[in-house]
């Protein structure tokens, strides 16, 4: 079997970056990034840049500079250089077409994975830098255009896939009728005041993985648990606004997120397998909001199902027999710390676990997060191709015998899927809570 090979970069027309590049003049650039700088960075920004000495180390964190044969353009201080060091340096005076490839290398040469912070010397946050630019960039209107769309979405529905109350209470009913197929007297409570667990998901479970709530409820059912999910606005925890650069609306959507579960009067909110969402609602958006911590406790899906089988509530029946490999997805384990617990469930439900090399904190991204998938069709290839490291991560544990990747996060399984396609791995992707079902003893 081949080994991948890094392929060359094309040219790519984006509306979102053209159409808002077109509306720019020299002294509104000026004003919104100024703007920005003076009022909304501080002490952190400049700690930043001053202490950068441009050493370099944060390179060999970089699946994108990896990928791309150590060009340095790609590479985390490269990235910087390029984009919000050159807007400091000329104090905002740059032009639209600046602008525009900025907001190309924020929004989609980067997934604020945070790797490189890991590596650096002083501890500089990269992913904040490149988030600032993209601040930026949504104050002057230049942000790629798929992902403008769903924050749009965001903004008008407060899901991200225009899915409408009824049509997702419909989604609930249909998806306990089908289990109710296995298990007669199962139930997904619609607005259970006072419920122990307020369930939460991100948009596209309804729309195109609804299996995922089916198998929720089967879960939920057997360990006995009291649990309750939102009949209103708020129940799609995901959140493209906090990557497009929109705080205003990314603070909108979590406090509709709270406010549901706070109406519900529940006593924890256990979230679906999703990355970006848990840091979104457990550490960014509850900020913006200024708290310090959300108002209700917040765990994973990965934290729930530790408690759920550790705590005995459930049962194996018999292990997932096909040798798996274990993603860690940036933000609940770089981001949350839960690689130990996500190998404990793995163990618990899997004969036999295949680490990649490297694993936990240190393992590489799957190029999809951070909104970078959510930009869409057009820049497909642009993280396809600048993930070839996790390609070459897999092909190793697949030579070991492992068959299957479990990827506890919604856009790891939409990148993951795409690289195994791409470099001809042929191996299976699935979420922890699919092999639970799979493994689970289950009610008569």
């Amino acid at each position: 079997m081949a080994e991948p090979a890094a392929n060359t970069k094309k040219q790519i027309t984006d509306e979102g970056l053209v159409r808002g590049a077109a509306k720019l003049t020299p002294e509104k650039i000026e004003q919104v990034i100024n703007s920005v700088i003076d009022n909304e960075t501080g002490a952190r920004l400049k700690t930043y840049v001053d202490i950068c000495v441009h050493c370099g180390l944060c390179s060999e964190a970089c699946h994108f500079y990896l990928s791309h044969d150590k060009d340095p353009q790609y590479s985390p201080a490269g990235k910087v250089k390029q984009t919000i060091w050159e807007i400091l340096n000329k104090k905002g005076k740059v032009d639209a077409e600046f602008i525009m490839r900025a907001s190309e290398i924020a929004s989609t040469e980067c997934n604020a994975c945070r790797r490189c912070a890991m590596y650096c010397p002083f501890g500089i946050d990269i992913a904040y830098l490149m988030l600032t630019m993209r601040r930026i960039c949504h104050k002057l209107g230049v942000t790629p255009q798929y992902i403008q769309d769903t924050a749009h979405s965001h903004s008008a529905t407060m899901n991200q896939m225009w899915v409408k109350d009824d049509e997702w209470i419909d989604s609930l009913m249909w998806q306990e009728d089908e289990a109710r197929g296995e298990i007669p007297n199962i139930r997904i409570p619609l607005d259970k005041e006072g419920a122990e667990i307020y369930y939460s998901v991100i948009g596209p479970e309804p729309k195109f993985r609804a299996q995922l709530i089916y198998q929720a409820a089967v879960i939920m059912h057997a360990a006995g648990v009291d649990w309750t999910m939102p009949a209103t606005p708020g129940w799609d925890n995901s959140d493209m606004c906090m990557y497009t650069g929109d705080y205003e609306m990314m603070a909108r959507l979590k406090k509709v997120h709270y406010e549901s579960a706070s109406r519900l009067k529940v006593k924890k909110i256990v979230m679906g397998e999703c990355g970006h969402a848990f840091r979104s609602v457990y550490d960014v958006g509850n900020r913006a909001l200024g708290w310090k911590m959300p108002p209700i406790p917040i765990v994973h899906a990965i934290e729930f199902y530790y408690e759920l089988i550790k705590g005995g509530k459930i049962k194996i029946a018999k292990k997932y027999e096909k040798p798996v490999t274990f993603h860690d997805p940036c933000n609940t384990v770089r981001g949350r710390g839960l690689h130990e617990m996500g190998r404990y469930v793995t163990n618990a439900i899997c004969e036999k676990l295949i680490e990649m090399h490297p694993n936990r904190e240190h393992n590489y991204c799957c190029s999809a997060g951070g909104g970078v998938i959510n930009c869409g069709p057009p820049y497909k290839m642009t993280r396809v191709d600048g993930n070839r490291v996790k390609a070459e991560q897999l092909f190793a544990a697949k030579a070991k015998g492992a068959k299957t990747i479990i990827a506890p996060c919604h856009n790891c399984h939409g990148g993951l899927e795409d690289i195994v396609h791409h470099y001809g791995l042929d191996m299976d992707i699935k979420f922890l809570g699919d092999i639970i079902y799979e493994t689970m003893e289950k009610p008569e």
